[in-house]
């Protein structure tokens, strides 16, 4: 089957699982949720197209070498998580989440439109475009939809299922859409076509603004702020000013992610350090102790999204190198496969809410670590399918259902997890403090999105050996034959048979981490729970 009809199908699938979906609810919830889940829809598509095609477009185009393209996936990663604080912050104190959203949308769109530019500056320009235009869009849609319903509204939850069901079908159909259409057909018309999404995002809340379906909900919090002259210019476009000066900064972050590994690392520490002596001085015993259960469980989350996210590199480039991708009689774009981990949570998690909630009201639900400890051990076993792969494989090239298997075993571990992790931050933190955890909690991921490139960075080729394979003795070698020899290692290239021993000892060795990671949280539990203090 050819990858245009595997696209044209999953297409018509959840066009119509939208329909049924939307038609089911369309009494139950506000008209504006259904125009926010489509902008979201065309949003994640827009950055999951991104994701699909960013490493092996540096590698295969830009030819970039594995381990700068690791960087820059790392760093475009680790911002894209970090920028989501300070843009949620503006929105809330300034902007309000109409201008927030708006503003994102267009940076983001201007953004994908830039990469179809063969030019590195403008490459870089065009990743700081959509990290900068995440970072007012991504917050303030999710807060904005809260403001449509009451606080103990019972709809609410079912709202943000709803939601979450429009960033999974934006991700389960870019790679198959844009990851095919730029590898088959050229990676700027992928691009691009991340593009028209993120504009038909933008498209559909502009008519949702028209229609008057937000009312004067998301609108700026003191609109005499915002209009106020500042430096001649309005706080407004002094706003609109300051993102595009930031994006000279963005650019050279992205270019030397390096500086990146020393700021996101002693911000890291230090914020779970300041958590730990916050815990130690709290007067009340109880609050303290909770937010040491943070403290925990922010290093082993942070351990278990720098895992999860090789999907985006290192396993990327597995999947290009080594694994044999003939399915349906048909050899498929790598891109592709990023669409099994958001088809896996579209079809498991009802089953997922469903058993946690039948062994609730039997009263064995696992407590919120022992799920955290089963993620990580479902994650481990998970890079372990790499192992057993190479076992099977013919000529360095393994059967593709073992990569199906590590992205099953990742995504059971993902929904462990991450539904988790969120709900019980804002239950274990003192109210107080709340948004300043919740920050700290974003953080994490981007930390994480940056250690991913150490570990990413180990599947890289051994240069120095490979010198010696080629060179020999350098003094032996006379200058002409040295000089061509110097051209060949720059663009040599491994075969399968030689990289394939290369992806599967590093992918071991994370699956031990993990599974020790686990094991270990899971011996912990008993003591976490008992300073979570009857929080579930």
């Amino acid at each position: 089957m050819h990858p245009y009809a595997i696209m044209a199908i999953a297409w018509a699938a959840v066009i119509i699982w939208i329909g049924a979906v939307i038609f089911m609810n369309r009494k139950v919830h506000p008209k504006a949720l259904f125009f926010l889940f489509f902008a979201e829809f065309w949003e994640r598509f827009s950055y999951y197209g991104m994701r699909a095609l960013l490493v092996l477009y540096m590698v295969s185009a830009l030819k970039y070498t594995k381990k700068d393209a690791y960087g820059v996936y790392a760093a475009y990663g680790a911002m894209v998580y970090a920028t989501p604080i300070l843009g949620g912050l503006i929105a809330e104190k300034l902007f309000g989440y109409q201008k927030a959203i708006l503003w994102g949308g267009i940076l983001m769109a201007a953004g994908h439109f830039a990469m179809a530019f063969e030019y590195k500056l403008v490459f870089f320009l065009a990743l700081a475009l959509l990290i900068l235009g995440n970072g007012f869009f991504k917050p303030n849609i999710s807060s904005f939809i809260s403001t449509f319903y009451e606080k103990n509204d019972p709809r609410k939850d079912g709202a943000y299922t709803l939601f979450y069901m429009g960033i999974n079908a934006g991700a389960f159909l870019t790679p198959l859409t844009c990851g095919a259409i730029g590898e088959i057909a050229g990676w700027h018309y992928g691009f691009g076509l991340a593009g028209v999404g993120m504009v038909l995002g933008l498209v559909v809340f502009m008519i949702g603004q028209r229609m008057g379906v937000f009312e004067d909900k998301g609108a700026p919090p003191d609109a005499e702020l915002l209009s106020q002259e500042k430096f001649i210019l309005p706080n407004e476009w002094l706003i609109y000013l300051a993102s595009i000066l930031a994006l000279p900064l963005l650019m050279i972050l992205i270019q030397h992610n390096e500086v990146l590994d020393v700021g996101l690392g002693l911000l890291g520490v230090s914020m779970l350090g300041y958590l730990v002596v916050m815990g130690a001085r709290d007067e009340n015993h109880e609050e303290g102790q909770r937010l040491w259960v943070i403290v925990i469980l922010l290093l082993f989350t942070t351990l278990f999204w720098t895992f999860f996210e090789l999907a985006g590199s290192a396993i990327t480039l597995y999947t290009k190198e080594n694994v044999n991708k003939v399915m349906f009689g048909q050899k498929l774009a790598t891109s592709m496969f990023q669409s099994v981990n958001p088809l896996f949570i579209i079809l498991l998690a009802p089953a997922f809410s469903g058993i946690w909630n039948l062994m609730n009201k039997k009263n064995i639900e696992p407590s919120a670590p022992i799920k955290f400890s089963l993620g990580l051990i479902l994650l481990g076993v998970g890079f372990f399918g790499f192992t057993f792969g190479q076992g099977f494989a013919k000529d360095g090239m393994v059967p593709v259902y073992f990569l199906i298997f590590a992205y099953l075993l990742h995504t059971l571990g993902e929904l462990c997890l991450s539904p988790v992790g969120l709900s019980l931050v804002t239950k274990l933190s003192p109210t107080r403090i709340v948004g300043f955890i919740m920050g700290i909690w974003f953080l994490s991921s981007s930390i994480a999105h940056q250690a991913g490139k150490f570990v990413a960075g180990l599947t890289a080729p051994d240069t120095t050996s490979l010198a010696k394979d080629l060179f020999g003795s350098f003094s032996q070698t006379p200058a002409v034959e040295f000089a061509s020899k110097l051209v060949t290692l720059q663009t040599y290239e491994l075969t399968p048979a030689q990289t394939l021993p290369i992806y599967t000892k590093v992918f071991t060795t994370v699956g031990f981490i993990a599974v020790a990671a686990g094991v270990f949280l899971l011996l912990l539990s008993p003591i976490i729970k008992k300073w979570m203090h009857g929080i579930r």
